[in-house]
């Protein structure tokens, strides 16, 4: 089965090293999982957060949906929205961005298995701009030798 992806951290790949990688599900309000099958959502300068033993994702903008009822007149778009995590998984991801200077961010939100809304989360390393110039100076050659044969 092909998932549906839709919203994609295309940034994150170019700024971060993605060390470690995890599914893991949304709490979301009904109006927002059918504004998110419209691909009404967007990852771009979102990260996860940490409190006591729960996990967030903040700046994640979800547009709100169009036949949205009446009853809903404050909706905020780039509310914090919490993670549904085990303990564990929640403590190992916390330890290691406290202890190593990692930072957790939101790479992809696609329909997971059984219908249900899923977010890509990945363990991320910055990169410095020297190293970013150094990737696209050998995509480059890499281009050209492939256009040359």
């Amino acid at each position: 089965m092909v998932k549906k992806i839709f919203a994609n951290n295309k940034k994150a790949y170019h700024d971060y090293e993605i060390l470690e990688k995890l599914e893991v599900g949304l709490v979301l309000s009904g109006h927002e999982v059918k504004a998110i099958k419209c691909s009404n959502v967007s990852l771009l300068d979102s990260l996860v957060k940490f409190s006591s033993q729960e996990a967030f994702v903040e700046n994640m903008f979800i547009a709100p949906y169009e036949q949205i009822s009446t009853h809903i007149l404050d909706y905020n778009a780039k509310k914090k929205r919490k993670l549904l995590m085990h303990k564990q998984e929640i403590k190992r991801m916390y330890s290691k961005v406290k202890e190593k200077g990692l930072t957790v961010i939101p790479l992809e939100v696609y329909v997971g298995s059984k219908g249900k809304i899923k977010l890509l989360i990945g363990l991320a390393k910055g990169k410095k701009s020297y190293d970013k110039k150094e990737l696209l100076k050998q995509k480059d050659i890499a281009r050209q030798m492939a256009r040359e044969y």
